[in-house]
């Protein structure tokens, strides 16, 4: 069996495991009171993952790119100085990766096993501290194909992703000179991390508040007039690490995102303006934060749906991860008990069906 669908039924395994295992610590999350798993159980649950990934073919995504530039980076302390100096853009991850080579040589193998533990143990860290249920938070990440389209592609973006992701605790306490440096700092993997800087701020405050709507319609209009926004996108590139952007998109034929994705990555941010009066009596910071980062995220896959999907639809994982902790809130908080019961098994059968539809038809993976 291929193992797409091995840690599918992993997941299953250790989470009827969990259950059946006397209860871990109860604490209030989100406002209601769970029982957090002890990190045993948390790092259990993903450490096929972190596995799969390190072991993975080069023929999937960008492995073979990775590995053919990391086995190009210098083999000295002092030929890594001299030449991160020398490299265009992102030294950060030229650094890191360096840094790997020279401490643990020339293994793409443990090269790619210590970044997913970097993404992985920042995942897992967020989840676990503030997800109402971890397991079905890191459910979605997986049924919804971004292990596959982040950890096997797009890593060294990814990273930086996650770098920002566990500065959740950050954003949350205001504290913003830190989270600012955090940000800076995972620029330097990536210069895509930059698109968290004003978006940190927009999303404080209370869900679907005033600047989160502005955005929203902005993203709208955007989609509505596609070729005007290309046009001003590449103004905007100009002179900047993506000058080539637009004429590269338009060049391999990209048509978008696909809307399939797009509406199922903005299922949490459609939810919670159905439940938007249940989100408002609690009003707790942790679920006004990641309603208005599904909300961005909702409105980034809208734009990328008519432009891009190579370029602006790598964008909303900034955001997209948020939804994981917001959807089965959710489900618990606007439904009864049973209905919600209901809702979680319709919701685990829909995202699994759009996990083969993704693996099989759209990729070929299977």
């Amino acid at each position: 069996m291929s193992e797409f669908f091995l840690i599918i039924i992993w997941f299953a395994v250790v989470a009827m495991l969990y259950r059946s295992m006397p209860a871990a610590n109860f604490e209030y999350v989100c406002g209601m009171r769970v029982s957090r798993p002890k990190w045993f159980y948390a790092v259990l649950l993903f450490a096929p993952v972190v596995y799969m990934v390190a072991t993975r073919s080069n023929a999937i995504g960008d492995t073979y790119a990775y590995e053919v530039l990391y086995k190009a980076l210098p083999a000295t302390w002092s030929e890594l100085v001299a030449h991160i100096p020398t490299v265009t853009k992102d030294k950060g991850f030229t650094l890191l990766s360096g840094v790997v080579k020279l401490i643990f040589g020339d293994s793409t193998r443990i090269y790619f096993f210590i970044l997913a533990l970097i993404q992985g143990l920042a995942l897992i860290y967020v989840y676990r501290k503030y997800s109402y249920n971890y397991f079905i938070s890191m459910f979605l990440f997986i049924a919804s194909t971004d292990y596959l389209s982040w950890m096997y592609n797009g890593i060294r973006q990814f990273t930086a992703v996650t770098i920002i992701f566990a500065a959740t605790p950050l954003m949350l306490k205001k504290k913003w000179i830190p989270l600012v440096a955090v940000i800076l700092l995972a620029s330097t993997i990536h210069g895509s991390a930059l698109l968290m800087l004003p978006i940190v701020f927009i999303v404080q405050g209370k869900a679907w508040n005033g600047k989160t709507l502005v955005l929203t319609v902005a993203c709208v209009i955007a989609f509505a007039f596609a070729d005007q926004f290309t046009n001003v996108l590449d103004t905007l590139l100009s002179d900047t690490q993506y000058t080539n952007v637009v004429s590269d998109w338009q060049g391999m034929n990209d048509d978008g995102t696909n809307m399939i994705r797009v509406i199922v990555y903005s299922v949490p941010a459609l939810l919670s303006f159905i439940g938007r009066k249940w989100i408002d009596y609690d009003n707790d910071p942790v679920i006004n934060l990641c309603t208005n980062m599904s909300i961005v995220s909702a409105a980034l896959y809208l734009v990328s749906a008519g432009t891009s999907g190579v370029f602006l639809g790598r964008l909303p994982i900034f955001t997209s991860l948020y939804g994981y902790i917001l959807l089965p809130y959710l489900l618990d908080r606007i439904f009864t008990k049973d209905s919600a019961r209901v809702m979680k098994l319709l919701m685990i059968g829909t995202y699994l069906v759009f996990y083969y539809y993704q693996i099989h038809f759209a990729w070929g993976l299977v």
